[in-house]
This record gives structure tokens, sequence and C-alpha cells, in this order.
């Protein structure tokens, strides 16, 4: 079984904004030059994911979620709400964004890559599963668990975001379900607002969700500490089949949307505590790109996640 996998298709850069918007292709491209010039691509392999199918889309989204995105785009409507816009690349972009985390989890769960990276935009936390928002078209971590639960009949599936903005998306799709572990380290207040301690889920999945609303101005030093001393337990505990981090990196102290102060080093520490968890226990990690606006910054910290998911 090798290491890692990053899996990418220049699609992605062509859903691109006709105005000046943080999430835009340079993220992307900033993370491909940083890759090459340290001569990483050469040591993994680097693979075309497919695109999702509607039907894989609809396992976490309402159809009138795919069709709202599907006529906004046909109607050339460029907004969806105040941050978030669509191209008529964008529906093509979207699916092949979904379409990597779910080719991810084949190659995961069928134990030909120990570690996936998807490179992709859109971003996908704050989709809902009947909202598009937050620069977020489809779900794109939530589409991997529960395809993941779908086809390899996975029965607990733990995503551990790390942006610096809450996945209310994400959040919201699994509240009710104990079948997907849901942890969120993020600034808070902050947009979009959610992300409370008492947020906890509800019905089945109570106590299937666990936030750490965190102070403008934190460090790095307590992303570790609430690493080792509360997500794992937790993982210890659950006994997840599978992890899917999204992998959002705008808790940099560098990231321009955010107040927060890690740095790209810090971000290879928390990688490296998830590693060392999931190698323990014979899983693999499927990454996903969310956040991270500051282009070096970005890049920086990609760069160091990924070293530890090759290691």
């Amino acid at each position: 079984m090798k290491e890692l996998a990053i899996l990418y298709d220049e699609i992605v850069l062509t859903h691109n904004p006709p105005f000046t918007h943080a999430e835009n292709p340079s993220r992307v491209e900033a993370i491909l030059n940083k890759l090459r010039r340290e001569d990483f691509l050469e040591s993994i392999s680097l693979i075309k994911p497919r695109l999702a199918l509607e039907e894989e889309i609809l396992l976490v989204h309402a159809a009138n979620h795919l069709e709202l995105i599907r006529t906004s785009i046909r109607d050339h409507k460029l907004m969806l709400d105040e941050d978030t816009y669509v191209t008529k690349e964008s529906w093509i972009a979207a699916l092949t964004a979904a379409g990597s985390l779910i080719s991810a989890v084949d190659l995961v769960i069928e134990k030909k890559y120990r570690n996936v990276f998807c490179l992709v935009r859109p971003p996908g936390h704050h989709a809902e599963s009947n909202r598009p928002m937050g620069f977020c078209l489809f779900n794109n971590a939530a589409i991997a668990a529960k395809y993941a639960i779908q086809k390899y009949q996975l029965e607990r599936v733990a995503i551990i975001d790390f942006d610096v903005h809450h996945g209310n998306g994400t959040q919201e799709i699994f509240y009710e379900s104990p079948e997907v572990y849901y942890f969120s380290l993020h600034q808070f207040p902050l947009y979009p607002g959610t992300g409370r301690e008492d947020e906890r889920g509800l019905k089945r999945g109570k106590n299937y969700t666990l936030n750490f609303p965190l102070a403008p101005g934190t460090d790095g030093n307590i992303y570790i500490k609430i690493f080792n001393e509360k997500i794992i337990p937790e993982l210890a505990k659950y006994k997840p089949q599978l992890v899917v981090l999204s992998s959002g990196f705008d808790a940099h102290k560098d990231d321009p949307l955010a107040n927060m102060l890690l740095q790209e080093t810090d971000f290879a520490e928390i990688t490296k505590i998830v590693r060392q968890f999931a190698q323990a226990e014979n899983i693999g990690i499927i990454s996903t790109l969310e956040g991270g606006y500051n282009l070096s910054a970005l890049a920086e910290s990609v760069y160091e996640h990924l070293k530890v998911l090759n290691t």
C-alpha cells in the first residue's frame, strides 16, 4: 500500500470569479507551485478524479439544492448569496471536487493508498443539505462520509474540521446521525456564527458533534492541546473506520479572513497527531482542501500537512 495520493484535475481552476474574490484559482495554483518547487509531486501519485454522479450528490443534499445550482448557472445568475458565486464552469468544477472525495474513499478503503489529499475547489464545509453558502456549493467531506457508509457499509466515520470557520453544513447534515462524529475547532465569534459548545447533536446523533469555539488570537499550542487531550481520546472511544479532514488553513496568523495565530508547523503537528492515531488503528485519512486565503501561508501550510501524510 502506497502512502499518499493527491487527487487533482485542472478543471477546478475554471471556477473563476469575474471580480475580486478571496476564493479564486490562485489558491490552488500557489499550492501546486510550492509542491513543484519542492519536487514533492515526484514522491507521490497525482491522480485525476472522476466526476460525482448526481445521485451521489443527493446522498447528502436535497434535490432542490442541486436544482438551484444547476438553474442558477443556466440562467447566468452570478451570486447565490452575498459570498457565493457561480459561473458557467462551476457545475463541472463542483462535481469534480465532490468526485475527488468519492475517488479518495475508494482508494483508501480498498487499501491502495494509506492517505489521500484532495486538491479541490470550490470548498464544501459550509454547504448545508438544502443551502449552498460561504463559497461552498456541495459539501465534499459530507458526501465522502455518506458514500463510504453506503458503499462500504462503514458504521463510524470521523470528520475533523480545523478550518477557522465553523463547518455549519457538515454539522447540519449529520446532526442527528451517530454514523459520523463531527469535530470542529474554529474562531468564535466569526462567520457563520454557529459552532457553540452546546451544539452536541440531536436524537441518535446526540454527543456525536463536538465543537471547540476559540477566541481570536488562539495559537497553535492550544490546538495541539485540544487534539491531544480532547479529540484523540474521543476518537479512541468512537473507533472510526475512516477519518476525513476538512483541512482549512485560514487559522494561520497571516490569513486575512480571521484572527488566529497558527503557523505552518502547527498544521504539521496536528496532522501528525491524527496520523499517529490512524496508523495505530490501521485506518486511512482523507484530507480535503477547505479555506486558506493568504497564498504564501496556504502553500506553506499545505506542504507541511502533506509531508506528514507522506511519512
